[in-house]
């Protein structure tokens, strides 16, 4: 589990949102002493993602909460699992509960998502990378959410990594200047920032490679076939990316064509829900 201050200003946050100033339909008809237990139920098939989140908001609300956990991160369920029990304060876990679900149902629906991309690849050499299309706030999460599910992460944000992207390329004057322009500014800024350059034509690919210490090229929008030609030019001089309207149909002709990383936003921004619930038993 990613450990990070984004993350609890993140549970914070969603504590706020949710309590306000009380629980007041707990708090009114549950006594305060009384003690109970609930169980996560899986309710759909899929790759489970948030159990040590939960974790984490059972024991930022209420430490004195106990977790018994039977599956973790990771691990493929069926509807009828049980992923762990929780036992303690009963106002604590109805306070709780809706919260642990919101994102343990998100993050299971993004690594299910991810892991049904990853087996298409099954038998290429290439990877499955995720992208800046996240909920904002929720990035860390989601990102790890696609770690679980078995793809790769892309850049978290823009601080760690270089992508120059058709819109810097037309803003700073072409490939030529925007590659050089970037050199120029990691130079003068002391930093070490791997370079990924977007091509939307061969000849810009021609034009990348005329510069050294290139990470990657990012082929954008080509089909299948102008993909192998691209892949066969930059002839492993950089490391190779796909993107650009790439379908749970289309992404084995992609990987078939060579590329060493296919990045897909679906993953993290147009993905169903995982059905979970937390029962009292």
């Amino acid at each position: 589990m990613i450990e990070s201050p984004l993350i609890d200003a993140t549970i914070d946050i969603a504590f706020k949102e949710d309590i306000g100033d009380g629980d007041h339909t707990t708090l009114s008809c549950i006594p305060h002493d009384l003690e109970g237990r609930a169980r996560l139920l899986v309710k759909q098939d899929g790759i489970l993602c948030g159990v040590e989140l939960a974790k984490k908001i059972f024991a930022k609300f209420d430490p004195t909460l106990k977790v018994t956990q039977y599956l973790h991160d990771g691990d493929v369920i069926k509807k009828g699992d049980i992923a762990f029990v929780v036992e303690g304060k009963t106002i604590s876990i109805l306070q709780t509960e809706r919260l642990v679900l919101n994102f343990m149902q998100r993050l299971s629906g993004i690594a299910t998502q991810t892991n049904e991309y990853v087996q298409l690849l099954e038998g290429t050499n290439t990877k499955i990378l995720d992208t800046r299309k996240t909920t904002p706030g929720l990035r860390l999460l989601e990102k790890y959410a696609v770690n679980v599910g078995g793809g790769e992460n892309h850049r978290i944000g823009l601080y760690d990594m270089i992508l120059i992207k058709d819109n810097h390329i037309d803003y700073a004057g072409g490939v030529t200047a925007a590659i050089t322009k970037t050199k120029e500014y990691l130079k003068a800024k002391g930093k070490n920032l791997k370079i990924e350059v977007e091509a939307r034509t061969l000849d810009e690919i021609r034009e990348i490679l005329q510069f050294d210490d290139i990470e990657r090229i990012l082929i954008d929008n080509f089909t299948p076939e102008e993909t192998k030609v691209a892949v066969a030019l930059i002839n492993g001089k950089c490391k190779t990316e796909s993107s650009g309207g790439i379908t749970k149909e289309s992404i084995k002709a992609y990987a078939q064509a060579g590329v060493d990383y296919i990045s897909v936003g679906a993953l993290t921004h147009h993905i169903s829900s995982l059905d979970l619930s937390l029962k009292a038993f």
